[in-house]
């Protein structure tokens, strides 16, 4: 008789920031091929947010679309209310959003600062925040930032990006300390040369920087690691930064 096993993370529900596009799109896929829910998260383009529930709930998924700005508390407050209400429950929370903005040193103004801060580093606080008595329900929540490769590089022309994406490393070594006796992992994955679309020109330390096979990895490869990370496989592991840069960073 052929037994027939359930979806990894059938029943759970997941949180993806920017999920719109690129990475964060591949991430809500790979979840919901998992099994699980999925609210899909965009700031303001409800287009690519239906998109991407649209292609989830045609292979059989459940999920929802949820614009909000992360950086702003009340609206992050409201996009889990939605979600608890639509599922009952959130299991994990991807923090994928974020700012890549460059400009020369000298030109990077305080709101320029702030900008980037917001979104990349305060965004992922305001979602755990508001996620957190639900993933310290679970029993086995998850969190997973996307992190970047120029963080732990450093690269011309974003010191706001690098700053921020630099502290997302502490705020996971911090989370994965306060909630370990809940049973819920925090973990980094930080990608590098991954070929994505993006307006304007490709950024600047991408020609500093090298894979060892001389290729760039999609976001299906971040996909993986994420969808591992939230996996029944992965609960031994918490605190870690996962670099995925094809060799581009050895650390």
């Amino acid at each position: 008789m052929t037994v027939t096993h359930p979806k990894p993370l059938a029943g759970r529900v997941a949180l993806v920031t920017g999920a719109g596009r690129n990475i964060g799109r591949a991430i809500a896929l790979a979840l919901a091929g998992d099994g699980a829910a999925v609210v899909v998260n965009a700031r303001a383009n409800a287009g690519e947010a239906d998109a991407v529930v649209a292609a989830i709930e045609a292979q059989g998924g459940k999920a929802m679309r949820a614009l909000a700005d992360i950086a702003d508390a009340a609206a992050v407050e409201t996009m889990v209310a939605a979600a608890v209400a639509r599922f009952g429950r959130i299991d994990y929370l991807v923090n994928n959003a974020a700012l890549r903005r460059e400009k020369p040193l000298d030109e990077v103004t305080f709101a320029d600062w702030r900008e980037v801060m917001g979104v990349t580093l305060d965004g992922p606080f305001l979602c755990m925040r508001a996620c957190l008595p639900h993933l310290k329900r679970s029993g086995a929540g998850a969190i997973v930032n996307i992190g970047g490769l120029s963080a732990h590089t450093g690269g011309p022309d974003r010191v706001h990006v690098v700053s921020a994406k630099m502290g997302l490393v502490g705020f996971t070594r911090a989370l994965a300390h306060d909630l370990a006796a809940h049973k819920v992992t925090v973990n980094l994955v930080a990608p590098g040369l991954i070929g994505t679309s993006r307006p304007g020109p490709e950024p600047a330390h991408h020609a500093i920087h090298h894979t060892l096979s001389g290729e760039r990895g999609t976001p299906e490869d971040v996909a993986a690691t994420v969808r591992f990370l939230c996996g029944p496989g992965a609960r031994y592991i918490t605190g870690q930064t996962i670099h995925l840069s094809g060799g581009a960073y050895l650390g």
